[in-house]
């Protein structure tokens, strides 16, 4: 008995999120991206430049990654979550 590939990608994706849990709430994720835009307008606009500058940019780079995928490794390494908890049915 083969699955369809729409029911693979249906129990992949539920793996996902059992290994991946979320802790990041959807403001947590926008304030992230706006902090991360405006620490690479910093650096391309030449007002912060150096290592400090290569610094924002490595940080600016890890704020989108963690916003996307709505998880944030110290929040996981401290227990911490943003989300909202929702009711056991």
């Amino acid at each position: 008995m083969t699955l369809s590939t729409e029911a693979t990608l249906k129990i992949n994706k539920l793996n996902l999120k059992k290994a991946m849990p979320t802790n990041m709430s959807n403001a947590d994720r926008f304030i992230r991206t706006v902090i991360a835009i405006l620490m690479l307008v910093l650096y391309f606009s030449g007002i912060i430049t150096g290592v400090l500058g290569i610094l924002l940019i490595i940080l600016s780079i890890v704020f989108v990654l963690t916003s996307l995928v709505s998880v944030c490794p110290l929040y996981a390494l401290f227990g911490i979550s943003t989300c909202k908890v929702k009711a056991e049915k």
